[in-house]
Order: structure tokens, then sequence, then C-alpha cells
């Protein structure tokens, strides 16, 4: 069974900067390279047996991510840096190619839609040249509200917050935080309309047509 989040900061150093969006150096430490070989190797499963045995491949996955709410179900493959610290309401639906790069808190919340070949990132490198090469980083944290609607191909930043019931356009690239009930596209993403509350009578007429 994974080791406890609270073990894990308490335990070690990396793993409290990791989530403290502290400097930390990834390829010198003694755990983080460890903890997303175990993740990744765990996904390498799931993403394997997921059509002949769904059962296991979703006991799996909530074992990688024990902060996974009731009713979340998702299409392999899924590829994970880490399990710990991802939080994810519940009834959200994750299709297929989502991928996180990096970790630190990162939570989506419930009945949310993210769509085919999604993307989070969380690290930020060093720009200049002698402390990115001596590998030093730090990882933003991520926060997607509930009833959040991510198109296909959607990259969210290091850093950014998505506020509830907001919709992101297919094939963008959010780099600053979008506010709650907003309708947003482009890269870099921007606010193009708000959300409507409900739909207008000749729109529910038409969903409700045989």
């Amino acid at each position: 069974m994974p080791e406890d989040l609270s073990e894990l900061i308490a335990r070690h150093e990396d793993v409290a900067r990791l989530f403290a969006d502290q400097w930390l150096q990834y390829r010198k430490s003694d755990i983080l390279p460890k903890l997303t070989w175990q993740s990744q190797s765990t996904c390498a499963t799931i993403n394997r047996i997921y059509f002949e045995d769904p059962d296991e491949a979703m006991r799996l996955f909530r074992q990688m991510v024990p902060e996974a709410g009731a009713g979340v179900d998702f299409r392999p493959p899924i590829r994970l840096d880490y399990g710990n610290g991802l939080t994810i309401g519940e009834r959200t639906f994750i299709n297929m190619d989502f991928l996180i790069v990096g970790g630190g808190p990162i939570s989506i919340g419930a009945d949310c839609l993210i769509g085919p070949r999604c993307s989070i990132y969380t690290p930020v490198h060093a720009q200049p040249v002698k402390p990115r090469l001596e590998g030093w980083q730090r990882n933003r944290d991520v926060h997607i509200g509930n009833n959040v609607w991510l198109g296909g191909n959607v990259v969210v930043c290091p850093g950014v917050s998505i506020g509830d019931n907001s919709i992101i356009g297919a094939g963008s690239v959010v780099v600053r935080d979008i506010p709650a009930n907003s309708v947003a596209v482009g890269n870099p993403c921007r606010v193009i309309r708000q959300v409507e509350e409900d739909w207008t009578d000749q729109e529910r007429a038409q969903a409700l047509c045989p």
C-alpha cells in the first residue's frame, strides 16, 4: 500500500518541499524519482488490464489516488507522476490520454468533464543557466473547480486555478487563472463570455425532442 501522504511529508524533506512550493532538485532526490517510477508503473499496469479486468484496474487507481471521490470514472491510458496529493471530486469523468506531469497539491473538483489528451503541468524549472543545469525546480499548485469542462487537448500550466462551472475550449493553454462561470479559449487562454445558468426554452425543447 502507498505510504500515507502526511508520513511522507514528515519523513522526507524533498516531499515536504514538493508540497510547499519550494525549490528542490528532483534528479538528485532520494525519494521523488522512486515515487514517480511507482506511479508510472502502476499507470502502465492499469492501462494494460483496464478492458480485461476493469475492477482490478479501478482498485489500482484508487490505491494510487486515495483522494479520488465516489463515482470517479476514467478511460485509459492515464499517466500520473504521483498519486498522493491529487484530489479528484465525486462523479468526475476523465477521458483518454490524461497526463499529469509533476506533483504537489493538485485538485480537480466534482462533476468535471476532462476531455481527451488533457494535461496538467506543475513544475517550474529555474530560468538562469547554472541552476537549471543543476536541476532546480519548484512545483506550483493547480486547482480546478467543480463542474468544469476541459475540451480536448487542453493544457493547464503551473499555478493555475480554474473557477467553478467554467468551460475551457479545445486546444487551449491555460497560463493564468480563469474566473468561475467563464467560457475561455485560446493560447494563451482568455475569457470570451460567461456560462449561461440554464438552457433557453428553445434549447430545452430541442434537447427533449425524440
